[in-house]
């Protein structure tokens, strides 16, 4: 669940985010501020992945308050002028919305944040040196060991993971996933799959084996992959 707040003097452009964000599980507007000072008191206190910021306001501009936060959550600019989105930029803000945008520009908006968040907690998760990953799956986040996947499969705009006695399906590219991966123990042996290493049952020609499943082992793979095999083979 991505966790966000407004902050918009207008209530009609707050309503309008209220209402879009109904439409997407995964987003929760937790709370909307008028201003930028109201906006500065609730951080403190509260938690938020994502805040989407207006940059005219009264007293305090959406670019003046963003300048001063010194742990800013992601940012997502709302405004009726492009001319600050240059200056946005340079803030390190993830997008730009332009009044008045529809619910597809906004999805999108979102989605950036999600992936975001998604590359975030496996930095995280690499300096920490976890064993699992949480899949979001069956509108709920579930905690998946490393050591039970056995193989991933690309579906087009989602993957299918596959564990030892079930698969979960998920919203993510298979770039992303290969980013959340520990890479001593996954290789991506073609566009569409990526193995867990010590699952392997056989390989043979440009198939291998993996739970009794036959997969293949992409041309542009190849390679990479037999380097990696041929120092685990017995000769």
């Amino acid at each position: 669940m991505i966790r966000a707040i407004v902050v918009d003097d207008e209530p009609l452009a707050q309503n309008v985010i209220k209402q879009f964000a109904k439409d997407i599980p995964e987003l929760e507007i937790v709370c909307c501020c008028n201003n930028a000072l109201e906006a500065n008191s609730l951080l403190k206190d509260e938690h938020a992945d994502l805040m989407f910021l207006d940059v005219n306001m009264p007293r305090l501009s959406g670019l003046d308050f963003l300048k001063n936060l010194t742990n800013p959550p992601l940012v997502i600019l709302t405004t009726a002028y492009a001319d600050y989105a240059m200056e946005g930029y340079e803030l390190n803000i993830l997008d730009y919305l332009k009044k008045p945008f529809s619910f597809e520009r906004f999805y999108k908006a979102v989605q950036k944040a999600e992936e975001q968040l998604l590359l975030m907690a496996a930095q995280y998760h690499e300096d920490n040196n976890p064993d699992y990953i949480y899949i979001k799956a069956n509108k709920k986040a579930i905690r998946v060991e490393f050591k039970s996947i056995t193989y991933i499969e690309g579906l087009g705009d989602y993957i299918k993971v596959h564990l030892k006695d079930k698969h979960l399906v998920t919203n993510l590219s298979m770039k992303k996933m290969e980013e959340l991966l520990p890479a001593a123990e996954f290789f991506r042996t073609h566009k569409s799959y990526i193995i867990r290493l010590d699952q392997i049952q056989s390989i043979e020609g440009n198939q291998l084996e993996i739970n009794g499943q036959k997969l293949p082992i992409g041309n542009n793979f190849r390679h990479d992959f037999q380097e990696l095999i041929n120092k685990h083979i017995i000769k």
